[in-house]
């Protein structure tokens, strides 16, 4: 196939994701002598354009996992915005530690579905966004290893004139996973938003340009919108001023430490 590009598009509140998307699509550029062009979903108004590739494209697109699916609140996005014509596409999406479930199927069939033709697809375990002590480390040189031979992979099956089809079961996607608490019973915090230690925040600002979903005020530094529970906020103050209190929300997260700090496995599909 004759490519001219390689574009990453990827959401990712707190960076994992981009870590990743960004190593497989380096290692990609480096093996097909293309360069990357990088699109940061997780911008607003990045969201508010459409983006449409053709044959000479090479899309890389990552997404995180978010119980178990792609982010809900995304997808209205991920379908009307995002367009392929015949365009050959890795799907990748970064996961916490406890598992894709259905979140990288929903993602290859979602860009099967606008046009694009599937060259890969893989899911990358990565730190948990709620907790270090999930995922710490990942991913680690073993996941990059993992990375490059994908990236290997895609590679040569680029190097063909057609791409066969990708194996993937084309059934009805399954339901998002329930968050529990450390009771086993469901966590409900649909309505958590971060608070704000104004003992600690010196007001620089930084919480409100990185929410995804601009949620948060710039002169009371409180969440007054939507909250999608990314922790880009609590993750970027330089003085730990923002947090969660919510109970349901902290006994889910003590769940996740006690149950799934063993290793998670990627999945490759190529």
């Amino acid at each position: 196939m004759e490519l001219k590009r390689i574009c990453l598009l990827c959401f990712s509140p707190t960076g994992g994701t981009r870590r990743i998307g960004r190593y497989v699509s380096r290692e990609l550029a480096a093996r097909l002598g293309l360069e990357v062009e990088e699109i940061d979903f997780a911008r607003p108004e990045n969201r508010q354009r459409e983006y449409r590739f053709d044959r000479e494209d090479l899309l890389v697109m990552a997404s995180p996992v978010y119980a178990g699916r792609l982010p809900n609140k995304l997808l209205p996005d991920y379908q009307a915005k995002i367009h392929g014509e015949g365009t050959p596409a890795v799907a990748i999406c970064v996961f916490g530690n406890r598992s894709v479930d259905e979140a990288l199927r929903e993602l290859a069939l979602l860009l099967e579905g606008n046009g694009f033709q599937l060259a890969g697809a893989a899911a990358f375990a990565g730190r948990h966004a709620f907790s270090d002590r999930v995922g710490t480390g990942r991913p680690d040189e073993e996941d990059l290893e993992q990375m490059r031979d994908f990236a290997l992979r895609v590679a040569q099956k680029l190097s063909g004139e057609v791409l066969p089809i990708l194996e993937l079961n084309r059934g009805e996607i399954g339901p998002y996973y329930t968050p529990l608490k450390v009771d086993g019973t469901p966590a409900k915090f649909l309505k958590a938003k971060p608070k704000t230690d104004w003992a600690k925040c010196d007001q620089c600002g930084l919480c409100p340009r990185v929410c995804p979903v601009g949620s948060i005020d710039w002169e009371s530094m409180d969440a007054t919108g939507l909250c999608i529970k990314c922790q880009a906020c609590v993750r970027c103050c330089p003085s730990h001023a923002k947090y969660f209190d919510d109970a349901d929300f902290l006994s889910h997260v003590a769940m996740l430490e006690q149950t799934y700090t063993r290793r998670a496995e990627n999945t490759i599909v190529v």
